[in-house]
């Protein structure tokens, strides 16, 4: 039993969106991702998709793609990213499929972690933070406490964070995510939504604290899932 993590499959099979057009790497991304899945997953482990999973904006399209990943090897446990405008009720969400979950306010459990999460936004003391983010940040901070506070109450202690956003602004000061984090002793920290010339910079990826954070965007593990336990 393993726990693999990715994110930002960008998924489009109903969609006229070829991934492509950001560069010669996506091509075929998702046979990629697909072929690599295959070779090292297995029904018993259990994968974590940090956000961005269809370009799909309704409900009924993104169907081809949340089946697409269904059919994968492993229970899935699926967050949202910005671009996942087809996210409904995560009620009928999680009545979908057996093996494939979606997280929003709850938790999940891979042997004695939690796996808690949410969204994020965009952090304050960015470029382009402004106050209308100010409103969704705070909301997103609600949702984050919610979820951790779930596990808390089963009593564990160990925890998994999910995010789509960085935890933390392009100067990488502390934010109210990190903050929250710290004061749950969460013990690593998965996130996406960076691509392109922004991942050839610095980046929040390994140790920050006590606590282990992860860049999981598809392009940047080379749409491989990466093992982290």
């Amino acid at each position: 039993m393993a726990l693999y993590t990715i994110s930002d499959l960008h998924l489009g099979f109903n969609v006229e969106k070829p991934m492509d057009i950001f560069g010669d790497k996506w091509k075929n991304h998702c046979d990629k991702i697909k072929e690599n899945w295959l070779s090292k997953i297995t029904n018993d482990d259990m994968v974590l998709i940090a956000g961005d999973i269809s370009w799909s904006l309704k409900e009924e399209d993104s169907i081809y793609d949340l089946d697409w990943i269904n059919e994968l090897p492993g229970k899935k446990i699926i967050s949202k990213g910005n671009h996942d405008y087809w996210w409904n009720s995560i009620s009928k969400l999680n009545a979908m499929y057996e093996n494939t979950k979606f997280l929003q306010n709850n938790f999940y459990v891979y042997e004695d972690y939690a796996i808690c999460g949410t969204r994020g936004w965009i952090c304050p003391g960015g470029d382009k933070f402004t106050l209308k983010d100010e409103k969704i940040y705070k909301r997103e901070l609600i949702r984050l406490k919610l979820s951790l506070d779930a596990a808390r109450k089963q009593g564990f202690e160990k925890i998994i964070v999910m995010l789509h956003y960085p935890p933390t602004n392009e100067k990488f000061q502390k934010s109210d995510f990190v903050n929250i984090i710290e004061e749950y002793s969460v013990e690593k920290v998965i996130y996406g939504h960076l691509h392109g010339p922004v991942l050839q910079g610095k980046l929040l990826n390994g140790l920050w604290g006590n606590v282990e954070y992860i860049l999981t965007s598809a392009d940047y593990i080379d749409f491989n899932p990466k093992r982290i336990l």
